[in-house]
């Protein structure tokens, strides 16, 4: 069952508000749509005047020289093509996106860049980062990209004039010669940091949050290792990858060489890799555990044990070789214990916490808030400080709920640090946040700091990383939590976000309307309608009769729907943003549903537009009846209806 669809139901804003998923807000209050449309009325490609081809969007890259600065030029792709002497049209995506598909250029981005071959691993997350509804066709020269930035999702438009240096692209370079999607993801996600140069050097975990907005944690591999918990490690990984994390890790910076460094096990120094996969093979009668890790240079791979050139492998079932691919593409194989003494840190990012403790099956509820410590007025400074009553204060209720295992974490933590751009020139203070039990006595409001005496229940640590999270168990109650930075009369502002565990609850069908409607849609659609929806439910609830679909039912629906959507947009043969009959009817025959065309036609008129053609809402009802009805036999429903609102925790905020 795909756990991380837990956090699809409970962790999203109401529908249709800016800032979702399904209404990025637009960043520099930049149109894309309008930009475009604008842009091909004048006959005329677009130039970002927020973000210019000129030094000041590159910035000053630590990784060049002055003199390598001033040569840089900036071109767009076609032009970039010719400079290389090549004569091939420019492609936004060639067969699909891949992990394989690009190598690290000049600037020092690799976090950035293993994190995209994380986010390459998971479709359903790539789609919302990266529109695929975009090509070099009705070309205007722009193109636009979403991230999750600070609790809102925006959409940031970019020319496509790319930097160069001596005839080739100056950063992340496309292994199919005339394929720009990497690039392009890059530029947006530099104008979002304020230029190239403020990519220079970071952690994975930071770019997959902006990818998803979900919880992240960090773990030191070699203490692991040394305290012997080997065992609870790999099971991190393991249901890392089950709930569909991003996952990303760093070696160690060895001393008295510089960062990039080849070492001679074939690993480079102080730099990140993603993790593609974990599996365990049998050797000589053992169970080994092995990690695959990418290098974002799309070359140089470990040399030691279970590399690619290893013996080891020899001696192994065929169905285990099978995960040996021999080309040097920049990803292999190491054991987990090869991996702990080689890597320092590795970072896992999902959209739900179940990952960090093991209990997969739960669901979680999701409250944000956006602060200010304002000097002399609520920046108190920490718990020592006598003025520390002064900081914002978030009271929460947890509540027990029925059949949970009270040893599991229940409460998970995130305290973010606004920044202003640009991202390597903004000033982070060192800040936490601590946790105090109530008495059940407190009275409303804020809170007397008589009562947070001796009832501490965590302090977390001080970083001035941009984030800070803690995964807790607490009993059922009431509690303050209170942010703070390290010194008093600090100014910045801040994100908490709290996340408490939650009864495992049906979907309503308006709940399935919102989920769908801001998930799963883009491009030229009305959204999915209530009687679509009551469809949808029938079809994967045949017998169900109260117009709800329970959680295990609705993650098989959600695997579906994506699936539909994947095959809508390959059979879009003119890219209309609807199918045609003739398109409907060869989507279905590809998923060897064996229906004749009048069936489909038939079909087609009940979920298509007022023109005759059917948009993805439409699509996936059609697609998910004709499966249902080639699989098992349709039984008679009723439909039931049934509004819930999001069930979230309150919070009261203080000052």
């Amino acid at each position: 069952m795909p756990e991380y669809c837990t956090s699809i139901i409970n962790l999203r804003y109401k529908d249709g508000s800016v800032g979702t998923a399904s209404n990025p807000e637009m960043f520099n209050r930049q149109s894309f749509e309008k930009l475009k449309r604008d842009s091909l009325r004048r006959g005329s490609l677009f130039v970002d005047h927020t973000f210019p081809p000129d030094r000041n969007s590159l910035g000053a890259v630590p990784t060049m020289q002055q003199w390598q600065q001033q040569q840089v030029k900036w071109q767009r792709p076609a032009d970039v093509k010719r400079l290389m002497g090549l004569e091939s049209e420019a492609s936004f995506l060639v067969d699909g996106a891949s992990r394989l598909d690009f190598g690290q250029g000049l600037i020092a981005n690799c976090w950035f860049l293993a994190a995209i071959g994380s986010l390459t691993l998971h479709k359903e997350l790539l789609v919302q980062v990266v529109p695929h509804n975009q090509s070099f066709e009705d070309y205007a020269g722009i193109f636009h990209f979403r991230f999750w930035t600070f609790g809102r999702w925006v959409d940031v438009v970019i020319d496509d004039f790319l930097p160069t240096f001596q005839n080739q692209l100056l950063s992340v370079k496309s292994k199919s010669v005339n394929e720009f999607w990497v690039p392009l993801l890059e530029k947006a996600y530099a104008k979002l940091c304020g230029s190239y140069a403020d990519m220079h050097a970071g952690n994975p975990s930071e770019a997959f949050k902006d990818f998803c907005g979900g919880v992240f944690m960090n773990y030191e591999l070699k203490n692991k290792h040394d305290y012997d918990h080997d065992d609870e490690l790999w099971g991190c990984l393991s249901r890392a990858s089950d709930c569909k994390s991003m996952i990303g890790c760093g070696t160690f910076a060895a001393g008295g060489v510089a960062a990039n460094t080849l070492s001679k096990t074939g690993l480079v120094d102080w730099h990140a890799y993603s993790v593609t996969g974990v599996t365990e093979v049998t050797h000589r009668g053992s169970t080994v555990r092995l990690v695959r890790l990418l290098n974002p240079w799309g070359r140089q791979e470990w040399s030691g044990k279970w590399s690619d050139k290893s013996e080891l492998w020899n001696e192994v079932s065929f169905e285990d070789r099978e995960n040996l691919v021999k080309q040097d593409d920049g990803e292999f194989w190491m054991q987990l214990e090869d991996y702990c003494h080689n890597f320092n840190y590795i970072a896992i990012c999902c959209e739900n916490p179940n990952f960090m403790d093991g209990d997969l099956t739960c669901q979680w509820k999701c409250m944000s808030y956006n602060g200010r410590w304002i000097a002399g007025k609520s920046a108190g400074g920490g718990p020592w400080e006598s003025t520390f009553h002064m900081n914002p204060q978030f009271r929460i209720n947890v509540s027990s709920v029925n059949g949970e295992n009270m040893d599991n974490n229940n409460l998970l933590l995130s305290l973010m640090q606004k920044t202003v751009q640009n991202r390597n020139n903004a000033s982070k203070n060192t800040m936490g946040f601590s946790i105090y039990k109530l008495p059940e006595s407190t009275n409303a409001g804020k809170v007397d700091p008589r009562h947070l005496r001796n009832n501490l229940v965590r302090q977390s640590y001080f970083t001035t990383d941009r984030e800070v999270m803690e995964l807790i168990k607490v009993e059922p109650g009431e509690y303050v939590v209170i942010p703070h930075h390290q010194y008093s009369n600090c100014s910045g502002d801040f994100l908490l976000t709290v996340y408490t565990k939650a009864a495992s609850e049906d979907l309503g069908i308006t709940q399935l309307q919102r989920l769908l409607n801001e998930t799963l849609l883009d491009g030229k659609t009305n959204g999915f309608d209530l009687t679509t929806c009551r469809s949808l439910v029938a079809f994967s609830n045949p017998r169900g009769t109260s117009g709800k679909i329970d959680f295990p039912l609705f993650a098989k629906l959600w695997e579906e729907c994506i699936g539909y959507k994947e095959l809508f947009h390959q059979c879009d043969a003119d890219r209309s943003g609807a199918l045609s009959l003739s398109e409907t009817v060869n989507a279905a025959h590809s998923r060897g549903i064996a229906v004749g065309s009048h069936t489909i036609r038939m079909l087609s008129f009940r979920y298509s537009g007022f023109n005759n053609q059917v948009p993805l809402e439409g699509f996936v009802a059609l697609m998910l009846q004709l499966d249902s009805n080639n699989s098992r036999d349709v039984y008679e429903f009723e439909y039931y209806e049934n509004d819930i609102d999001d069930d979230f925790y309150e919070m009261s905020i203080f000052f």
